[in-house]
């Protein structure tokens, strides 16, 4: 085995290389200490514009659970209504199995049920379906009387049941359920039915106005100066009585009143109705006008019915003309 001595001058070279780096060693400790030594004197720095590294927070999400698919798609075609949707409430797209549409769209077809505000604010009626509505008359069934039986048709109900009341109820998208138009009331009935005399008649006439139309014989009263419905019919009662009485009221200067104050025409007034009934009496002796035969009675009530229109509503071709048909019926008795 052969070993090699290294020579003299290349250890003298590994001592100074390792002296010289103790020394270097030494030197940059000195230096480090005279540095934290002056940095330790002096004022520290600010850094601004120190950039932290900071670790990102993973925000905790909350749990959701799974939403269940909608109601309407489970139901089945021959399910009750009534016990899916009982009372009135604002409308619920899962629930109602329609594909109902509200709304407008520029760019396409309207805006479907689901997230539908116009859907929800206006009311719906989904809860007085006729099956509904067959419940609640069943239900109301035992607090009904039976309908009478002498009542089959309106002219029977309007024989027996002359007055007539009319109201009105409104629904509506407020937050006041009251309407101020539900509280007028609208009477009427027909004059006849009040069996008034030839003045009581034409008294109330003059009371009631334009409120009364000839050609339906109804008069109409409506009122609406009180804040409630039900007094408000109070006073058309109060009024249609006062009305009644007032027409039978006979004052003392209306006794007094000639034929040329009259305000219309009244044939049994007026000496047309004395020519008729001398005209009469020469065909039939000591004849009375109230028990005519029908066929004469029938040619004076058109005579007397042309006449008065004649008066009372002027001159016309055609007044003028019936007028003339009927006084030539009267003449010759056909």
């Amino acid at each position: 085995m052969m070993v090699t001595r290294l020579p003299n001058n290349l250890k003298k070279i590994h001592s100074l290389v390792a002296k010289f780096s103790s020394h270097n060693s030494n030197l940059l400790k000195s230096e480090t200490e005279v540095t934290n030594l002056r940095h330790s004197d002096e004022f520290r720095v600010l850094n601004l514009k120190k950039n932290q590294s900071r670790s990102k927070v993973q925000k905790k999400q909350a749990w959701k659970p799974a939403s269940l698919p909608p109601r309407s798609l489970k139901m089945s075609t021959d399910q009750d209504w009534t016990n899916v949707w009982p009372g009135p409430r604002t409308f619920h797209p899962a629930t109602v199995p329609l594909p109902v549409r509200q709304g407008y769209n520029k760019l396409g077809a309207s805006p479907s049920k689901y997230g539908n505000a116009e859907l929800m604010k206006i009311p719906n009626f989904l809860h007085l379906t006729p099956p509904a509505i067959l419940k609640h008359c069943k239900a109301l069934e035992r607090f009904c009387t039976p309908w009478p039986l002498n009542l089959e048709d309106d002219a029977k109900c309007e024989e027996n049941f002359p007055l007539e009341t009319i109201t009105s109820d409104y629904c509506h998208s407020s937050p006041v359920i009251r309407d101020p138009l539900a509280r007028i009331v609208t009477i009427r009935l027909k004059l006849s039915s009040l069996q008034l005399n030839r003045h009581a008649r034409d008294k109330f006439l003059r009371l009631v106005g334009d409120r009364y139309d000839d050609q339906t014989d109804l008069f109409t009263l409506v009122t609406d100066r009180c804040p409630l419905r039900q007094q408000n019919y109070d006073y058309a009662m109060y009024l249609l009585t006062a009305l009644y009485h007032e027409s039978w009221n006979i004052e003392h200067w209306e006794s007094e009143k000639t034929l040329e104050d009259m305000e219309y025409y009244d044939w049994e007034s007026n000496q047309s109705y004395k020519n008729v009934l001398k005209l009469l009496n020469g065909w039939v002796p000591n004849l009375e006008i109230n028990n005519l035969p029908k066929t004469i009675k029938e040619i004076v009530d058109e005579y007397k019915d042309a006449i008065q229109i004649l008066f009372n509503k002027g001159e016309d071709d055609d007044y003028l003309n019936n007028y003339k048909k009927s006084s030539v019926k009267l003449l010759l008795g056909t």
